[in-house]
């Protein structure tokens, strides 16, 4: 038999995570788009697929790790600890590849290459995915 005192109970507790975890992405992406040396809403703005691809991997990499925190963890403080060693992670990630292994990065997603925005997308999901994987309470 349905519960509506448990379902009200579960509800409130879902709704306080989704947002929170909304909020930790609205500031990740805030925050990776201040660090980035490119213009991802101007360049999306201008039809540049590379940019869109690049923010949009970027995006499902920090994702991915706070699904598995929001399934692993017991409190929003611990959440909120993993949502930002993910988010920091990413940036670093994207500071190493885009400074040290592949230098010329930003002028090819600014100049719209495809290949260097696939690149970059696969990396930030798989570097997502190992933070998921890694994720333990």
């Amino acid at each position: 038999m349905f519960d509506w005192f448990v379902f009200q109970q579960g509800a409130i507790a879902f709704l306080i995570a989704f947002a929170m975890a909304g909020a930790f992405t609205l500031a990740f992406k805030l925050v990776y788009q201040w660090v980035t040396p490119y213009h991802e809403h101007t360049l999306i703005r201008q039809g540049n697929t590379a940019a869109a691809i690049a923010l949009g991997g970027a995006l499902i990499g920090y994702v991915l790790p706070l699904a598995s925190a929001l399934s692993h963890t017991v409190s929003l403080m611990e959440f909120a600890a993993w949502a930002l060693l993910a988010g920091i992670i990413q940036i670093v990630v994207f500071v190493a590849i885009s400074r040290m292994a592949f230098r010329n990065l930003v002028v090819r997603i600014e100049a719209g290459e495809i290949a260097a925005a696939v690149y970059l997308a696969s990396i930030s999901i798989c570097v997502g995915l190992l933070n998921a994987a890694c994720m333990t309470s």
